[in-house]
């Protein structure tokens, strides 16, 4: 793992491979280890680079609460940091938020956009029920413990032929999450980014499973309509976590669009 000051925050970021950059935005109560089957399967095609969100993994606790502005423009140090060139940009889920959100401040910063599981924002592309569920449910999270909430949380993530040892990986990642972590999903819960869709001019790939419960294809269908000239893959049988539960499907996607 490496590390690098960005604006004062240090991110931690694991990198592998050689080519043209592929910047990683891993999803919400995680980090940059759920793409360790993307470092191993892309790198000979890219250079692959999975970034620490702050406040999760290895990177540093920001010194105040993130606006997706903020988190947008963390990024774009990140990429002049570390020297990347019009870089593409990859997230998922809460990650596909944060690539809007970089579209929104930071445009022409990408080549080439990968957006899985994605949404407009939870406000941009779920009920209004449904977001006031999402948000009383992280109520006081980290004061349960993590083996009362983490499994039925991850069974809205997995498809039910999920192997057993992407879901304990997935245990492993939520026992490390730390409040800083957590906080990252508000601004998420109130984003509505649907205002940018049409703005984008990067080619734009878009990645679902098809029994995502989070992020159902309808989201999907709306996100394609609205993107100019985005290409939608969906993977049969998987659900929201697909770049762990279906690697294989997923990594040749991704190399099918970027190659």
């Amino acid at each position: 793992m490496h590390t690098v000051d960005v604006h004062g925050v240090r991110l931690a970021y694991r990198r592998a491979g050689r080519g043209h950059p592929l910047v990683l935005l891993h999803g919400a109560l995680s980090d940059g280890r759920e793409w360790h089957h993307q470092l191993a399967g892309l790198s000979e095609h890219c250079d692959v680079i999975a970034v620490d969100a702050p406040g999760c993994g290895g990177s540093a606790d920001p010194v105040e609460d993130l606006t997706l502005e903020g988190y947008a423009d963390l990024m774009a140090g990140f990429c002049a940091a570390l020297g990347l060139d019009h870089p593409d940009l990859g997230g998922l889920s809460f990650g596909s938020v944060c690539v809007l959100a970089i579209q929104r401040h930071q445009p022409g910063l990408a080549r080439r956009l990968v957006l899985a599981s994605a949404y407009a924002g939870w406000a941009g592309s779920l009920p209004p029920e449904e977001v006031a569920r999402r948000k009383e449910w992280m109520t006081g999270l980290l004061e349960r413990p993590v083996e009362e909430w983490g499994p039925p949380f991850l069974d809205t993530v997995f498809g039910a032929a999920t192997p057993p040892e992407v879901v304990a990986e997935s245990m492993e990642l939520l026992r490390s999450v730390r409040p800083a972590c957590l906080h990252l999903l508000r601004p998420m819960a109130d984003a509505d980014l649907r205002d940018v869709l049409p703005t984008i001019t990067a080619p734009t790939l878009l990645l679902y499973g098809e029994r995502d419960e989070r992020s159902p294809l309808s989201v999907a269908r709306a996100l394609q309509q609205a993107i100019p000239g985005s290409r939608l893959v969906v993977i049969l049988g998987a659900g929201h976590g697909i770049s762990a539960e279906a690697p294989g499907p997923f990594n040749e996607a991704v190399r099918d669009f970027l190659t």
